[in-house]
């Protein structure tokens, strides 16, 4: 059997700018409008569909894993962009960034809450 996750939908206050703002910082491309949607494909084929919503936002989290000469490169987007980041997803160490089984990790918010991840290793991999 096979099973891969095709697209997650992720609510926005401005889908335009909220996607936008991924693909600044991931480096990637935002794609034409699909009906309500404006989707953010990923290099595995998974797409992000934001879309607008006019109710209170619940965060989420999406992490994405990237190799090291990425995770440079997307880490220094951020820092350029004054984006405040932490080595772990409780916030509670800020301006840091994790070790954790052998790779690097941040994680960042993105306009509307979301809690955004890189990371160079899948935790659990050892290292």
């Amino acid at each position: 059997m096979t099973v891969e996750l095709n697209h997650t939908i992720v609510a926005a206050h401005d889908k335009h700018a909220s996607a936008r703002f991924l693909a600044d910082i991931l480096g990637l491309s935002v794609s034409p409008p699909y009906g309500p949607f404006v989707p953010v494909r990923i290099p595995n084929g998974v797409t992000l569909d934001y879309v607008d919503t006019g109710d209170p936002i619940t965060p989420q989290h999406y992490a994405f894993l990237v190799s090291e000469d990425d995770f440079d490169t997307i880490f220094a987007r951020i820092r350029a962009a004054g984006l405040t980041y932490w080595a772990d997803p409780g916030h509670r160490r800020p301006g840091e960034i994790n070790r954790n089984d052998g790779g690097r990790g941040a994680y960042f918010d993105d306009p509307d809450g979301h809690s955004l991840e890189i990371l160079t290793r899948p935790y659990g991999s050892g290292g």
